[in-house]
Formats: C-alpha cells, sequence, structure tokens
C-alpha cells in the first residue's frame, strides 16, 4: 500500500470519526431541548409498538396510509386519551378536595406516635422529621396538582408524534433498522425483544394497578380506612414495584389500627392484604409473565429504579427495557466474541 493509499485512508476515517462525534453532539443537543416531551414521545412510541400491526392491516385495505393513521388516532384519542384525561381529572379533584391540610394528613401517623410513646415510651419521631415531612407532603401535593399542565402538553406530542410515526410505518422501520450495527439475526432478536417487553409492560403494569386498587379499595372503604380513595390509588401505584409493593401501604395501615386499639380492623386489613391484594399481585404477574414476557424480577427492579429518574413515569416501562437490551448485547457479544475465544483455546488444548 503507497503512502497516497495511506493518506486517503486516514482522511476517510478522520472523516467518519469527526461524522460520529457530530452526530452524537447533535443528539445530546436535541435531547436536552426535547426532554420535557421525553414523557410524550415515549408514550408514543409504546402506543406505536402497540397499534402497528392493526394500522399495517388498515393501510392495505384503504391504501392510504395517512387515512389509517388518522382512524387510528381517533380511537386512541377516544379510548385511550379521553378515560384517561377523566381519571387524571378525577384524582385531581380528589387531591384538592383533600385540600392537602398536612395535620389532616399526618394526624393518623401523629395518633400512632403518641400511642407508642405512651404506651412503650418510645418515640418514633422527632418534631424536625414531623415537619420535614409535613413540608414534603405539601410540596408533594402541589407537584401532583401543578403537573397536570405538562400532562396535557405530553399528551398532545404523543398524539402528533404518534400520527407520524403511523404514516412513516414500514419505512421508517426499515430505515431505523439499517442504522443498527448488528447482523440481521441479533437485529430480528433485538426488535422482537424490545416489541415484548415493551407490550408486557405497556398492559400488565396499568392492569395490574389498576386491578390491585380496586381491590384494595373494597377493602379500605369496608374496614373504614381513613381517606380510602387516596389509600387504594397510593395502593395501586406501589404495586408497581415488584416483590415489596403493595405492602408498603396496607401494613402501616393494619399497624396503625392496632396502635390505636382497633385490633379487629388491624386483623381484618392484614388479612385482606395478604391474602386479596398480594395474591391477586402474584397471581396477575404470574399470568402475565406466561403470556407476554417471563421477565426476572430483578430486571424489573432495577429497571424502574433506574427508569423513573430518566424517563419520568414512562421509566416503568422503558426502565426495565432498558437493563433488559443492556444484558441482550452482553450475551451477543458473549455469542459473537468470547464463544469463539474459548472454542479456540479448547481446541488447542485438545491438540496438544
Amino acid at each position: 500500500m503507497d503512502r497516497y493509499d495511506k493518506r486517503h485512508i486516514s482522511r476517510e476515517l478522520i472523516w467518519e470519526y469527526a461524522l460520529l462525534i457530530l452526530i452524537f453532539g447533535l443528539g445530546i443537543v436535541l435531547f436536552r431541548q426535547i426532554q420535557s416531551f421525553i414523557s410524550g414521545i415515549l408514550g408514543a412510541m409504546t402506543l406505536y409498538i402497540l397499534l402497528r400491526k392493526p394500522a399495517f392491516r388498515l393501510t392495505e385495505k384503504t391504501g392510504r396510509s395517512t387515512l389509517s393513521a388518522s382512524i387510528i388516532l381517533v380511537c386512541v384519542i377516544l379510548f385511550i386519551v379521553i378515560p384517561l384525561s377523566l381519571l387524571v381529572w378525577f384524582i385531581i379533584s380528589k387531591l384538592q378536595q383533600v385540600n392537602w391540610n398536612t395535620n389532616d394528613i399526618l394526624a393518623p401517623i401523629m395518633q400512632t406516635v403518641d400511642a407508642v410513646k405512651d404506651k412503650f415510651g418510645i418515640n418514633l419521631v422527632s418534631e424536625k422529621s414531623i415537619t420535614f415531612m409535613a413540608g414534603k407532603v405539601t410540596a408533594l401535593g402541589q407537584s401532583v396538582i401543578n403537573g397536570i399542565g405538562d400532562f396535557f402538553i405530553n399528551v398532545a406530542a404523543a398524539l402528533v408524534v404518534l400520527f407520524f410515526l403511523l404514516t412513516g410505518g414500514k419505512k421508517m422501520e426499515d430505515y431505523l433498522s439499517s442504522l443498527i450495527p448488528m447482523k440481521k439475526v441479533n437485529k430480528m432478536e433485538t426488535i422482537d425483544r424490545i416489541n415484548v417487553m415493551v407490550k408486557s409492560n405497556a398492559i400488565g403494569i396499568p392492569l395490574l394497578a389498576l386491578i390491585q386498587g380496586l381491590i384494595a379499595w373494597v377493602g379500605y372503604v369496608s374496614f373504614g380506612v381513613p381517606n380510602a380513595f387516596l389509600s387504594a390509588f397510593m395502593t395501586g401505584l406501589c404495586s408497581m414495584v415488584p416483590i415489596v409493593g403493595t405492602m408498603v401501604i396496607w401494613i402501616p395501615i393494619g399497624i396503625y389500627f392496632a396502635v390505636i386499639g382497633l385490633w379487629g380492623k388491624a386483623i381484618g386489613i392484614i388479612l385482606f392484604g395478604a391474602i386479596f391484594i398480594s395474591q391477586s399481585d402474584n397471581l396477575i404477574r404470574f399470568i402475565l409473565q406466561k403470556k407476554l414476557a417471563n421477565t426476572h424480577p430483578l430486571i424489573t427492579i432495577s429497571g424502574v429504579v433506574i427508569g423513573l429518574p430518566l424517563f419520568g413515569f414512562m421509566g416503568i416501562i422503558f426502565g426495565p427495557l432498558l437493563v433488559s437490551l443492556f444484558l441482550l448485547f452482553l450475551d451477543m457479544f458473549r455469542k459473537e466474541y468470547l464463544s469463539e475465544d474459548e472454542d479456540k483455546n479448547e481446541n488447542e488444548t485438545e491438540e496438544k
């Protein structure tokens, strides 16, 4: 190879690396600018993965991707956006009725603390901790109520992005697939994993939260739990965290009833939570894992912990997906590069 060819190759490498740096740099800038809409964009991607097959079939029948995308979008608005908006409005109205009076919210906690102090002489919570908790409760209520505007902005962004994803269809998928630097087999495995994980989390997690919230609400109303709706709502949210899950809510409620002397309600809540709420969690998760994706609980837990700070609420879906893809790529690397070296070393050892 002469000096001209070497210079030509080195110049090509310089341009290649420069272009990659430019792409990553602009990507970071763009990501920072759209970070406020990341929940809407991820929501649109989730809906696209769930609805792509019906959209493709509709496009084949109508012959127009724009018309099929419009029909799908109307269905999304009627059956997903409007019910979800009504649910958010209902929750916000309930939260506003509470008025975030910290004295009312912390009253059961203070009664529990006082009862433990009178019976056992143990002060569980200091005044500083109580003040800190009151401030956090007030801030949480204000952030939830103030976040209603961001919710509707992200819903609008999700609908716009979803429309263009649906109209792009298979051409967009083929283009994105061509950008993945993998063999065709690995590309197909990656795409299948993404589809399965997103469908599993997008369908399973909200369904599980809804069912457990309803079951908990029935129990809390039956046993006279203060703020039964709010407690049931928090139980549904906590169901998104596997293993510990809903126990974070119904065990403290049972302890509260026990400390104030209502032992019948305390035992009833604990039994109801252990038998109905927790067992429904295990049963539904078992069914969903068999039907959708057999995901290890550690992947889900670590994914939720990692995903929430990165993507907000949508991190519940895309956090486990990131962890799952990381493990998938790690296994691909092992099969492609490490296993061959191990086979060579074993063959050399056998020859000796």
